[in-house]
């Protein structure tokens, strides 16, 4: 089949079919960002705002509940997406190898991704209740004490972060799903006529061909868990857990938003938080470039 060489003259039609996503993309996207930035430096409320230099970053700077913040969203991050990510891989696998029915068990698993994260949230207060919550129910069988899980200040990122693992598992399990299905079968013919185990059919085939797919989750995981708030407003009821002991970076922009009314103070934080996002994306993909060699 003869390829066709690239014509200028169809340029403007590319551009003019790509308009609408391009017009999508600017005002929901690229738009809300520069207004972001715009609004750090303003001080007022959104209807009367002057200019106030950087007197909203110092302040969200000094702000030790920020601080706090950070540091509940980074331990979030760094617990609920390496956890996620091993246990959908384990899962993936067996469900791969070992099941028969894969479109049947791959809808089970989808389904909670498609479900609203506030009716799962609701559901999992249930589980989590101190009185009479099916998991300390479960715990006392074994004669374990019950926990007091959701009004705790100890146990507050604990159970966000079981909530967390359990939301995540659904979106890994079908990529991951779609990058073993992605590997070409006669890999593991060969690896089998030479009586190579599982574990290292895996080790040496399977895991080094879902780098790029783990790569991806692993990207996507990470910015999502930087930017937790639904999570949280669902489980603790519309709150940050008691005394605000699960209050995450996004939590925090939302109520100097919309609680305090302090705008240039939230976008201040936003613009904070995309930074940090950034650093932490460029240097996973660092990391994960120096593992895919």
């Amino acid at each position: 089949m003869k390829k066709k060489n690239y014509n200028p003259e169809n340029q403007p039609k590319a551009w003019f079919f790509l308009l609408p996503s391009l017009l999508v993309i600017v005002l929901f996207s690229i738009y809300p960002l520069f207004r972001s930035l715009f609004m750090s430096f303003q001080k007022g409320t959104l209807i009367n705002q002057e200019y106030a230099g950087l007197q909203n970053y110092q302040m969200v700077l000094k702000d030790p509940v920020f601080f706090k913040a950070i540091r509940n969203t980074a331990i979030y991050a760094f617990s609920v997406v390496p956890i996620a990510l091993i246990l959908s891989l384990g899962i993936a696998w067996v469900i791969f190898e070992k099941v028969k029915f894969k479109s049947f068990f791959e809808t089970i698993f989808f389904m909670p991704y498609v479900t609203s994260t506030i009716a799962i949230g609701i559901v999992f207060r249930y589980f989590f209740n101190g009185d009479y919550g099916i998991i300390n129910y479960i715990l006392g069988v074994f004669g374990i004490p019950a926990v007091n899980w959701l009004d705790s200040i100890q146990m507050s990122m604990p159970t966000l972060i079981i909530f967390g693992v359990w939301t995540s598992l659904a979106f890994n399990i079908i990529i991951l799903l779609s990058g073993l299905r992605n590997i070409d079968e006669e890999h593991y013919k060969i690896a089998k006529m030479f009586g190579a185990t599982d574990g290292e059919i895996f080790r040496r085939i399977t895991f080094p061909q879902l780098v790029p797919t783990i790569t991806f989750l692993l990207t996507v995981n990470l910015i999502g868990s930087f930017k937790v708030y639904t999570q949280v407003y669902a489980l603790f009821g519309g709150k940050a857990g008691i005394a605000n002991s699960a209050t995450t970076a996004v939590y925090y922009i939302y109520d100097k938003f919309h609680v305090a009314n302090r705008p240039g103070i939230a976008m201040a934080a936003t613009v904070i938080l995309f930074l940090l996002i950034l650093v932490v994306t460029f240097l996973q993909n660092k990391l994960m470039k120096r593992v895919g060699r």
